[in-house]
C-alpha cells in the first residue's frame, strides 16, 4: 500500500432490538450507520473504532448510556451539516418538532425533514429525536411501516 492509498472502510455489525445495525468507519471517523443490513461495498473488516461504536450502540439499545463522543464525519451539504450539528445538541430523552428546530435554524420544517432523511449516521446523529407536531413523524424517509415503528421504539427507549 502506498502513502496515497488508504485502507478500505471498516465495518462492524450487531444484531439489536431494532434489527441489524452496522457502523462504517474510515480514516479514524464514523462515516455511516446502517440500520437493517450490512453496509454495501465497504470491503474492510472490523477495526477498533467501528467495533467500539457498534458495541456502544448495542449497549445503548439494551439500556446503557447513549453512545456519544465518537468522531463523526457525515458527508452532506453545508445546510445538512448544520442541521446534523443541531441534532447533536438534543439530549437523550428530549424531542423537538421539525418546526421548533426549523425556527432555531431560520429555515423551514420541510428542509429540516429533508436533512434528517439524508442523515448518514442515524442513532449517533439522533434524527429520531425530531418529531412532527402531531406525532412521531417519519424516519429514514418513510412515513409509515417498520421505520416509523423503529423511531417510536427509539423515542420510548430513551
Amino acid at each position: 500500500m502506498t502513502d496515497r492509498e488508504s485502507p478500505p472502510p471498516s465495518q462492524s455489525s450487531r444484531e439489536t432490538a431494532i434489527g441489524r445495525v452496522t457502523v462504517v468507519a474510515e480514516g479514524g471517523w464514523i462515516r455511516r450507520v446502517v440500520i437493517g443490513a450490512a453496509a454495501p461495498g465497504t470491503g474492510g473488516g472490523e477495526d477498533s473504532l467501528s467495533r467500539a461504536a457498534a458495541d456502544a450502540i448495542e449497549a445503548w439499545l439494551r439500556g446503557g448510556p447513549w453512545p456519544c463522543g465518537f468522531p463523526l464525519r457525515a458527508e452532506g451539504t453545508a445546510f445538512q451539516r448544520r442541521v446534523w450539528a443541531a441534532l447533536l445538541e438534543i439530549p437523550p430523552g428530549s424531542r423537538l418538532t421539525y418546526g421548533a428546530l426549523a425556527d432555531r435554524l431560520g429555515t423551514s420544517p420541510r428542509a429540516v425533514g429533508g436533512a434528517c432523511r439524508a442523515n448518514p449516521i442515524p442513532l449517533l446523529i439522533p434524527c429520531h429525536r425530531v418529531v412532527a407536531a402531531g406525532g412521531a413523524g417519519g424516519f429514514a424517509g418513510h412515513r409509515e411501516g417498520r421505520w416509523v415503528e423503529i423511531k417510536r421504539w427509539l423515542l420510548a427507549h430513551e
